[in-house]
């Protein structure tokens, strides 16, 4: 039985830990593969520079492909060790851990979303939606780093797809 509270989310990609824990943790990396806009502040307000690595402390404004500028997130990253671990608060106050490790000779990256929320109807949507969500942007990551192929929707007029 499904308590609604938490999710995981794992993919092997053909890259190094490095190279996959990178493409989270600068702004020029995640709108490579996730977001259309990702800027980072640090904990005085600096921005951070585009291929800047993000620090724990930082807060961010997210914005997404096929979404307009009302759909976004404005949270603050929890930890970014460096080399394999970066966790984030998000939609509807839930945090987020990404993983990066190797497991039978390949890295995989490994998502996992935890949901506080006590209302068990929006505990469920968050859940539902972003369980889906995060499956998309996980494979467009493998796509981006294996082969170059960025699969995001970013025409704001065609809706409901699977790619935004």
């Amino acid at each position: 039985m499904n308590n609604w509270q938490k999710f995981t989310k794992r993919i092997p990609v053909k890259a190094s830990v490095q190279a996959v824990y990178d493409a989270w943790t600068s702004q020029n990396a995640l709108e490579s593969w996730f977001l259309r806009f990702a800027g980072f502040t640090d904990s005085r307000g600096n921005e951070r520079q585009r291929n800047e690595p993000v620090q724990a402390g930082d807060s961010f404004l997210w914005l997404w492909h096929g979404y307009d500028d009302n759909a976004r997130e404005e949270r603050q990253v929890i930890t970014a060790n460096g080399k394999d671990s970066f966790r984030f608060m998000f939609s509807g106050n839930c945090m987020v851990t990404v993983l990066v490790k190797e497991e039978e000779q390949e890295t995989i990256c490994e998502l996992t979303q935890e949901i506080s929320l006590e209302d068990d109807t929006q505990r469920m949507s968050i859940y539902l939606d972003c369980s889906a969500g995060w499956t998309f942007y996980l494979a467009n990551l493998k796509s981006i780093l294996e082969g170059g192929i960025d699969l995001r929707n970013r025409n704001l007029r065609i809706t409901n797809v699977i790619n935004s």
